[in-house]
C-alpha cells in the first residue's frame, strides 16, 4: 500500500497510474471524495479529510509501504507564504506521528535558492523543513510542466505562433510532462533508496522545440514568438494568475532565462524526460 497526494491532479493520478498498473494498492486523503470517484471504483482507498490537518494526514499513513506528498499549487499567497507554512506544518506533524518507510516529495528545479525564485520558494521552504526527518526521503526537482503551455494549444493552432515568455526562444530550458514524474516517483516508492535523494527529473528543450512540437500535432506550421518583457504583466493577467502572484511569477520566469533556476545542484542527480512533448500534447489534445 502506497498513499498518493493530489490523486485528482496531474501528476498525483499519474503516480498512482503507475502504482496501480504494476499490482500496488494505494490509498489517497481527499476533501471531495466525489472528484476522486473514478479512482474509488478501480480501488483506490479514498479517506476524506484535508491536508492541512495533521490528523488526518497521520491516519492516511497507517500501515502505508511509502508516501508521495506535494504542496498545492499556491500562485496567489501573501509574501510570507503563509498557506504554504501551514501546509508544511501540517505535513510535518504528521509525518512525525505516522513516520512512513520512505517520502517522496515533490520539488523543484531551483529549490536549492534561497532567493530569486518566485513562488519555487514554496518547495524551498519543503525541502528545509523536511531535512531532519529520520526516514528516506527523495525530493524529485521537477523542471517545468509541459502541461504548463496548455493554454497555447488553442491559439497556436489559430495563429500559427507559440506566444512564450522564455527568450531567447532557441535556449534550452529543463522542461518535464507530468507523466514522467508520477513514473518516477512509483519508481522510487517501489525499489527504495537509503538516505536523502535529489533527483533532477526532465529534459532541456526550447521554446522553439516546443513549437515544432505543436507543429507536428498540429499539423500546421508553428513558431516560438517572445513576448515583450514590457507586456507580462497583462500577459500573466489574460491566463489567468492572480493579481497578487504575478512578481512572484515574473521572478520565477526572469530567473529562469537568466539560468539562476536550472539544473545542476549540488549532489543532485540527473532523471532525463522519457516522454516526448510531442506525445504529451497529443495526450491532451484526446481529452
Amino acid at each position: 500500500m502506497f498513499f498518493v497526494a493530489g490523486i485528482t491532479g496531474n501528476v498525483g493520478g499519474a503516480t498512482a497510474r503507475q502504482l496501480l498498473d504494476k499490482g500496488h494498492r494505494v490509498r489517497a486523503l481527499v476533501r471531495d471524495p466525489v472528484k476522486a470517484s473514478q479512482w474509488s471504483q478501480e480501488g483506490v482507498e479514498i479517506v476524506q479529510g484535508d491536508f492541512k490537518d495533521a490528523n488526518a494526514v497521520a491516519a492516511a499513513l497507517q500501515g502505508v509501504e511509502g508516501a508521495y506528498l506535494m504542496l498545492p499549487p499556491y500562485l496567489g499567497q501573501d509574501a510570507a507564504y503563509t498557506e504554504t507554512k501551514a501546509m508544511i506544518a501540517s505535513f510535518r506533524e504528521a509525518l512525525q506521528k505516522t513516520p512512513p518507510p520512505r517520502l517522496v516529495l515533490l520539488s523543484s528545479i531551483g529549490s536549492d535558492r534561497e532567493s530569486g525564485v518566485g513562488p519555487i520558494t514554496q518547495t524551498h521552504l519543503l525541502e528545509e523543513a523536511m531535512a531532519d526527518l529520520p526516514f528516506p526521503i527523495a525530493y524529485i526537482r521537477a523542471a517545468a510542466f509541459v502541461e504548463n503551455y496548455m493554454y497555447a494549444l488553442k491559439a497556436a493552432a489559430s495563429t500559427g505562433y507559440l506566444d512564450t515568455f522564455w527568450t531567447p526562444t532557441d535556449r534550452p530550458v529543463p522542461v518535464i510532462g507530468t507523466v514522467d514524474i508520477g513514473r518516477e516517483v512509483a519508481r522510487l516508492l517501489i525499489g527504495g533508496w537509503s538516505g536523502k535523494k535529489i533527483v533532477e527529473l526532465g529534459t532541456r528543450t526550447s521554446a522553439d522545440d516546443l513549437a515544432r512540437a505543436l507543429s507536428q500535432v498540429l499539423g500546421r506550421s508553428v513558431q516560438a514568438r517572445a513576448v515583450p518583457r514590457e507586456q507580462w504583466t497583462e500577459a500573466f493577467r489574460a491566463i489567468g494568475l492572480p493579481p497578487n502572484g504575478i512578481a512572484a511569477y515574473t521572478e520565477m520566469v526572469d530567473g529562469c532565462n537568466s539560468g539562476w533556476i536550472d539544473f545542476g545542484a549540488p549532489g543532485a542527480e540527473l532523471a532525463p524526460a522519457t516522454t516526448t512533448p510531442e506525445e504529451v500534447f497529443a495526450q491532451v489534445m484526446k481529452k
